[in-house]
């Protein structure tokens, strides 16, 4: 990957990054997670006008950082640099969403979901708030 493609992400690339990084981050990418990121980039207005063929792009960043020792913090660093701050708490709930949509919230996605809290600056209750919707939305009821 060029160096100069990880440095012009759209705030939509970001948001996207954030979903599959929440994702990848137990290292067990599941089928219902992947509905969700593209359930969203489908149906949400954020993405009305987002190029779909850069979801493989962004995809493939997030899993060569990974690979790397100060990946994370790198990734981070390209949000804070491209995310606009009115899009933090949206990118939190999309997180939420792609951790709770297979039922189940591992260790590893509730570190990286508070690594996203620290990182974008969201508020206790606010995290709270967006929390609880997820766990709402994603509920899966067992008569």
């Amino acid at each position: 990957m060029q160096d100069d493609d990880t440095h012009s992400l759209s705030y939509q690339d970001c948001l996207v990054a954030l979903m599959v990084a929440v994702s990848a981050s137990d290292e067990t990418i599941r089928t219902s997670e992947l509905v969700e990121i593209q359930s969203s980039v489908n149906l949400l207005p954020v993405f009305a006008k987002y190029d779909i063929d850069r979801m493989n792009h962004v995809s493939q960043m997030v899993f060569d950082l990974f690979e790397q020792e100060d990946g994370l913090d790198a990734l981070f660093g390209l949000i804070r640099d491209n995310l606009p701050e009115e899009l933090f708490e949206t990118a939190y709930a999309l997180a939420c969403d792609v951790a709770a949509s297979d039922g189940v919230l591992t260790d590893q996605e509730l570190r990286m979901l508070e690594e996203i809290r620290y990182e974008l600056r969201i508020d206790r209750l606010i995290g709270a708030a967006i929390e609880r919707g997820a766990r709402a939305r994603h509920y899966l009821y067992r008569p």
